[in-house]
């Protein structure tokens, strides 16, 4: 191999590979003599590639970690692969990867030839997922292009959704995406109201960067996940229950998910849940699956839901299940509620 850049390149790709490297083997891959090789490992030296030489019968030239990850040399099948695999990451929100899978696919699909690109969109439009907990609501490519803007620190426009379905036209400075759950969101400072806002990504359709390039604003958080909680909380219901389960605390501390904390001893058959929740219909699952006895003392909106789907189970099973009448839950006191 004559061409000093392809050969260069050529070893590079070959000392990507996690393995110690014979400069013996090196020099029949490439086609030249040991002395190249050793001159060809100086120049990638030069360039910045930490590459390590050890000595001996088992010795040889590997790449090791360095100050920055040098460029990654990958083959059409490699950049196939991982394109679907950052694809999946983000479309199913594997739990701390999301965000880095986003931000790694747009840098990906930038550089990626338009054969590649075809493969990997025809392969994501060939496939479905099957989730138990519900279909991904956002595109993996809708969050590559606000990744691409949030990096650029470029203005954005786009068509917002709001919660009344009422569709309004946003300038918006993106700071970071932010996973929630099953959701993503953007985390923003809106220029028309002058202030930080959130938006949920799969309530924002035709969006549109623009060519304006604006300094990083001073974020009024530590971070951006800080900042959308405490903006959640303010506009979410939150419900405290206050439950006595007729079982051991011991017993209790496994389906409970290990909440010890919210666990309170009254007797030896018996403890105390303490448990806050956004909604109803989830605090009322988990107490139906604990599988023990329970009284509820609050909220009075979670004991009013209980005797409705009661009602609604006991009409289902039958005449027969009515006749013998229906549980009694305890009275409630009222429950601590932030803003509607």
């Amino acid at each position: 191999m004559s061409d000093t850049p392809a050969r260069l390149l050529g070893l590079l790709s070959l000392l990507q590979t996690p393995r110690e490297w014979p400069g013996s083997e090196l020099a029949t891959r490439l086609g030249v003599s040991l002395r190249t090789v050793r001159r060809d490992v100086q120049r990638l030296r030069d360039l910045g590639y930490p590459v390590q030489a050890t000595m001996g019968v088992i010795g040889g030239y590997r790449l090791v970690a360095g100050k920055a990850m040098p460029p990654l040399l990958l083959d059409d099948e490699e950049a196939v692969a991982i394109a679907v695999g950052l694809r999946t990451a983000a479309g199913h929100a594997v739990a701390g990867i999301e965000e880095a899978s986003v931000r790694a696919l747009a840098k990906l699909e930038q550089v990626l030839p338009s054969r590649l690109r075809q493969r990997v969109g025809a392969l994501g439009a060939a496939t479905e997922p099957l989730l138990t907990w519900g279909r991904p609501t956002v595109d993996p490519e809708h969050l590559s292009a606000l990744a691409a803007a949030v990096n650029s620190r470029a203005q954005l426009r786009f068509t917002y959704r709001r919660r009344d379905g009422l569709d309004g036209e946003r300038l918006v400075e993106p700071y970071k995406l932010v996973s929630a759950g099953r959701r993503w969101y953007l985390v923003g400072y809106d220029n028309d109201r002058d202030d930080w806002r959130i938006f949920r990504v799969d309530r924002i359709t035709d969006q549109r960067p623009t060519r304006t390039r604006v300094a990083a604003r001073q974020l009024p958080a530590s971070d951006a996940a800080s900042f959308m909680a405490e903006k959640l909380l303010e506009l979410t219901p939150v419900y405290r229950a206050v439950v006595t389960l007729h079982a051991p605390v011991e017993r209790m501390a496994g389906p409970l998910g290990g909440a010890g904390a919210d666990l309170e001893r009254i007797d030896d058959t018996s403890c105390r849940l303490r448990s806050d929740a956004d909604t109803l219909e989830w605090l009322a699952w988990r107490l139906l699956t604990l599988g023990c006895d329970v009284e509820v003392h609050e909220p009075p909106e979670l004991i009013a839901y209980l005797r409705q789907i009661g009602a609604r189970a006991t009409r289902a099973a039958g005449p027969q299940a009515a006749e013998k009448g229906r549980p009694t839950l305890g009275e409630g006191t009222p429950a601590r509620r932030t803003l509607e």
